[in-house]
């Protein structure tokens, strides 16, 4: 089981995904802002972060690179999942470095949780 945080505005969107990885074996975190997520994820230090990029008080890409730029979350896996196309993303969002990128609309069924297993069957124990 992975424990992982999820960093997401819309409510029924983070219940859903956070549902479909519990019942895949994991725990999930949820924080609803920017400045919540730092702070549960520096607290949690998961083994993934689920990360939307337009979120209230800090962005997706503010919380990244406050990651990146600290001991606790420069090398914990980043997985982008926005409904903002990647080649709108905001600039310099790609030297920040993460895992994949998802757009939310493109994702059916529980493919969510198979990227997630995926995603950190590729890492390293840290």
């Amino acid at each position: 089981m992975a424990k992982i945080v999820l960093v997401e505005d819309d409510q029924l969107l983070a219940e859903i995904y956070q549902t479909r990885l519990q019942l895949a074996g994991h725990e999930c975190l949820v924080a609803s802002d920017g400045a919540n997520g730092v702070a549960i994820i520096k607290q949690a230090l998961p083994d993934l972060v689920l990360l939307d990029l337009m979120l209230p008080q800090l962005s997706g890409d503010e919380v990244l690179k406050i990651m990146r730029e600290s001991d606790w979350g420069k090398s914990i896996p980043v997985i982008i999942l926005t409904n903002i196309s990647e080649s709108e993303a905001p600039a310099g969002l790609e030297k920040l470095h993460f895992e994949r990128y998802i757009v939310k609309v493109s994702l059916v069924h529980n493919q969510l949780a198979e990227i997630v297993d995926e995603t950190l069957a590729k890492q390293s124990p840290r």
